[in-house]
């Protein structure tokens, strides 16, 4: 048996409802869009795709000490962009001076745990971001980026390293579902 997973931070209930009070409006303006659950936001450090269980064993160990060789990292969502006209997206960065090299450095760290395991991941360039919105071809979404670009919200701790199962159609509405399959805290040890 495999599970869909992925490797994720998740903000908390305060920055997604700060960045929901500013996505809301828009929701109700562009219906078409296929918009992501507020409670579904999160922050993927990369996409593991189907592992079996064995490889999920081995994976776990090396999250475990990816975790445990990273401190907290203090990050605020900021901004927004598109990839091509499908996907609307919220940017995170590192706290207000916009260092990304924490987060970066994670992602690369939990991308090199991952092909340790023989798991296959991006090579390109992390870009850190939460999911607003897919569209369909044709939809042009510069005006929801020319919106949101401006947006900074308050800075909150990354304190944990979550394992996530992604279950396709399972959640409301038939959309996936994510649920925490293991975390670790991030604590740099010393």
């Amino acid at each position: 048996m495999s599970r869909r997973l992925f490797v994720a931070l998740m903000p908390p209930r305060a920055a997604l409802e700060e960045l929901d009070a500013v996505v809301a409006p828009l929701r109700d303006e562009q219906p078409s869009l296929r918009w992501t659950r507020t409670q579904a936001w999160h922050l993927t450090l990369t996409f593991l795709g189907a592992v079996d269980e064995p490889t999920v064993n081995k994976l776990a160990v090396g999250l475990a000490r990816v975790a445990a060789g990273q401190g907290p990292i203090r990050l605020a969502v900021a901004g927004a962009g598109r990839f091509g006209q499908q996907v609307l997206w919220a940017g995170v960065t590192g706290e207000v001076t916009g260092d990304d090299r924490p987060l970066r450095i994670l992602a690369d760290s939990v991308r090199a745990a991952a092909r340790h395991c023989g798991v296959a991941v991006e090579t390109r360039p992390y870009s850190g971001h939460l999911t607003l919105a897919r569209g369909a071809a044709g939809v042009d979404l510069r005006p929801l980026v020319d919106r949101l670009r401006g947006f900074t919200g308050s800075s909150w701790m990354a304190t944990d390293l979550f394992l996530v199962e992604s279950r396709l159609g399972a959640g409301s509405g038939r959309t996936a579902l994510h649920e925490p399959y293991a975390h670790w805290p991030l604590r740099q040890q010393r």
